[in-house]
């Protein structure tokens, strides 16, 4: 009789880091697993690298799907996957976040009868016009089990109906871990740290100009270094040129350790990234979104993030204010940095 074995689906940087502590967690817990990473995340600086970086080995299954439409990309994803799951009958599959890959895998493993275990599950942002929110929702009512990073995600849930619980966020375990290495970069403060590359931003060109403005404001005051997303540069291949006459200095994506060790040390974060906003609270950084709405009330709640809308004049605004600024609200609304942990022992002694 074969041992049940546990199917971690993922496919975006994101992914790769909530992965990397669970991962561990399973291998002390002699847990039998497979990794399918759907190639969703396809430039090598998004994707393979961090599997290197984060000591994770290598997949089981490399699918290559690489980019498209929502609807194309998420049907190869189905089709790819529904494959693997009936060849290797695992007894739960494990989706991360709120990806297309987080939503192939769970339709997938419930459409072939396997229980579904979300790790993130029962965020919120309220705003359907984000294809996150559609997957995380899609996600969450046919999930078996809620792995919730907060609180608020199982008091959310069970609004839904659906009973969460509560193990901490596994980006928390993987900053943790990663943050007792020693960590550099080669840019001195002070810095005002920005990403961009949310659908909602970058979509719309016109949305997205009032960001670059707000940057080309900003640079003239403090010293403001854009690592580019893949999909930002595709949309916006001119990016660079104007860049060199701006000030501003855009650069390709970095290790997740290097971003991590310039989010500690920026003066202010610049982003529309749910992840980024998690890294400056737990790091202590002031954060600017520039986002209508955010999966993580909690960080507003605590005085270090801020909404913003995508005027130059409102960003400069809001990022000067926030620069520097320190005595955020005490307490993690997070977790105690074992949720790995949690969700492995969960696993353990209810499932495998």
């Amino acid at each position: 009789m074969n041992t049940p074995t546990v199917i971690h689906i993922v496919g975006a940087r994101p992914q790769f880091i909530k992965l990397s502590p669970v991962a561990e967690a399973f291998k002390r817990c002699g847990i039998p697993y497979k990794v399918v990473h759907t190639g969703q995340h396809y430039d090598h600086a998004m994707s393979d690298v961090h599997f290197d970086t984060l000591g994770i080995d290598p997949p089981d299954y490399h699918l290559g799907v690489g980019s498209s439409s929502h609807a194309k990309q998420t049907a190869r994803m189905l089709e790819a996957v529904e494959e693997i799951l009936a060849a290797e009958k695992p007894c739960l599959v494990l989706v991360y976040g709120d990806t297309n890959s987080t939503l192939a895998g769970a339709l997938c493993a419930v459409k072939l009868g396997i229980p579904v275990g979300h790790v993130e599950a029962g965020v919120r942002s309220f705003d359907r016009n984000m294809p996150e929110e559609v997957n995380r929702v899609v996600t969450d009512h046919v999930a078996a089990y809620h792995f919730c990073p907060t609180e608020n995600a199982v008091a959310l849930l069970e609004k839904e109906g659906i009973t969460g619980i509560f193990t901490g966020d596994v980006m928390y375990d993987a900053l943790n871990r990663f943050s007792r290495v020693h960590i550099s970069h080669p840019y001195a403060p002070p810095f005002v740290l920005t990403t961009v590359h949310r659908a909602e931003n970058t979509d719309q060109r016109e949305r997205f100009l009032g960001i670059w403005k707000a940057l080309e404001k900003l640079s003239q005051d403090i010293p403001v270094i854009f690592p580019v997303h893949p999909r930002t540069k595709n949309l916006f291949p001119d990016l660079l040129i104007r860049s060199a006459k701006s000030g501003l200095r855009v650069i390709e994506p970095v290790s997740y350790l290097a971003m991590l060790a310039m989010i500690r040390d920026a003066s202010c974060v610049l982003t529309d990234s749910g992840g980024v906003q998690k890294e400056a609270f737990l790091l202590k950084t002031p954060c600017v979104t520039v986002r209508d709405t955010t999966e993580w009330p909690e960080t507003i709640d605590a005085g270090a993030n801020v909404l913003v809308e995508p005027d130059p004049a409102k960003i400069h605004q809001a990022v000067m204010e926030m620069t520097g600024r320190t005595g955020f609200t005490a307490g993690n609304p997070f977790g105690d940095g074992n949720a790995s942990d949690h969700i492995t022992r969960f696993i353990r002694e209810h499932i495998v």
